[in-house]
């Protein structure tokens, strides 16, 4: 069993932002595969199903970004799901709008929500996929995270989450290292 965990902050004002790539990547597996991610249970919003033959629970945390960790410990340990079976999909400042980036582990790289699950399942070996969002720096980051995309980009990041879901499905058929080679390409 996989656990597949989109990042993101819950309440419509963040609906469509930046920071809520990951949310958006659960709804389109949840679409495209038929599961329904609508149970409350463990500081999230939870789904199980199936990705081909692959048991997988989707979950949308519901504990704001900064204290994604919190469910996430919950329901790896209610399932008994190894950090390796967990995908956590996130949004990346650091990357150029809709470039995917898929890694096996690794630091936090500055994003808040993947340190809090780090510190909370107590490993960084965390399979990840990180969603380019387009960067600034400084004062600006906070209203550029909580930012809707303009049309030109959101074409790029329906392009990119669909891509990220395709890379979700790869990993969960034939592993993650099989997604890494096939989605972590130069764009």
């Amino acid at each position: 069993m996989h656990l597949v965990v989109g990042l993101g902050n819950p309440g419509k004002e963040y609906e469509g932002t930046r920071h809520n790539v990951g949310f958006e990547v659960i709804e389109h597996l949840a679409h495209k595969h038929r599961i329904a991610v609508n149970k409350r249970a463990h500081q999230a919003v939870v789904g199980d199903g199936l990705l081909g033959e692959n048991r997988v629970i989707l979950a949308r945390p519901m504990t704001y970004m900064n204290l994604s960790g919190n469910a996430v410990a919950a329901i790896t340990r209610y399932y008994k799901i190894e950090p390796s079976s967990i995908i956590v999909v996130l949004d990346d400042l650091n990357l150029p709008v809709g470039k995917l980036r898929l890694r096996m582990g690794g630091s936090a790289g500055g994003q808040n929500g993947l340190a809090n699950i780090i510190l909370r399942l107590g490993t960084q070996d965390i399979p990840r996929i990180r969603i380019g969002i387009g960067g600034v720096s400084g004062s600006k980051m906070v209203s550029h995270v909580l930012s809707r995309f303009p049309a030109d980009e959101r074409t790029l990041i329906d392009e990119s989450i669909d891509r990220a879901s395709s890379a979700i499905e790869t990993a969960v058929a034939q592993g993650f290292e099989m997604a890494m080679n096939r989605f972590n390409v130069s764009a």
